[in-house]
């Protein structure tokens, strides 16, 4: 199954969660914050949101924003464009 976002939305792949701190310390999965930065799989039909963010780029995504789905066993997102606040570039 694929998933084809419409009019002004984004799918993402979130980035999996910190496991560790920079101490070594591991982090339970109770105390893990999901993460705010994913991959952009599929962009909607609004020309100028597909001018402004591609297939691939990293953004940076509201804390609450967008509905979160699983497919395939994978967690993905669906974003609408004011839920975007950033390109993340390395």
């Amino acid at each position: 199954m694929k998933i084809k976002p419409l009019d002004d939305r984004i799918l993402l792949e979130p980035m999996p969660a910190e496991e560790k701190t920079s101490s070594g310390i591991i982090i339970p999965d109770s105390a893990k914050e999901k993460p705010r930065v994913g991959t952009v799989i599929a962009v909607g039909t609004d020309e100028d949101l597909r001018e402004k963010v591609k297939e691939g780029n990293k953004v940076l995504f509201a804390k609450y924003g967008g509905d979160e789905i699983e497919m395939n066993g994978k967690e993905y997102r669906i974003l609408q464009r004011s839920d975007i606040l950033a390109i993340v570039e390395d």
